[in-house]
């Protein structure tokens, strides 16, 4: 009778999930990152163009794959370095030889500052997984002991 209670839980959780992806409530799909990895000097080499007085940090974005926009499931593009406003929040494209010219300048190492962060590369296939586990394990549980009385 516990087995089949807990197929028909199953059954509902797995439909209640699907469901709501379905219907757009739990969001799932690519989204940029970026990550702010070094602030630079504010001066005028580093304002943009645009409105004065309005300095840029140099950052990594990239792009991944995840649900409901907290658990990143894989990685689509691989990380880049561009000029980022954090306030505005807005990033800017930068050739690799400006990009170059900027790490130098500023004595930055592109291996130390082109990296994903640990979760967005793994965390979310280790928690994803987990959960995924979880499920399973519930739905298998503990087996009941065929426990007969006896008389002493």
């Amino acid at each position: 009778m516990k087995n089949i209670k807990k197929a028909v839980l199953f059954t509902f959780l797995i439909f209640g999930i699907t469901s709501s992806f379905a219907k757009g409530k739990i969001p799932l799909g690519k989204k940029e990152v970026i990550t702010v990895v070094s602030e630079l000097p504010d001066n005028e080499m580093y304002e943009t163009s645009e409105n004065s007085k309005v300095y840029l940090d140099l950052a990594t974005i990239h792009e991944e794959f995840n649900v409901a926009w907290i658990l990143p499931l894989w990685i689509t593009k691989d990380a880049k370095l561009v000029l980022y406003d954090v306030k505005s929040e807005t990033y800017y494209d930068v050739s690799e030889e400006q990009i170059a010219v900027i790490l130098e300048e500023n004595n930055i190492n592109k291996a130390d500052v082109l990296k994903v962060p640990f979760y967005n590369k793994y965390g979310g296939k280790v928690l994803f997984l987990l959960i995924v586990a979880g499920i399973i394990w519930s739905y298998m549980g503990k087996k009941e002991d065929n426990v007969t009385p006896q008389e002493v």
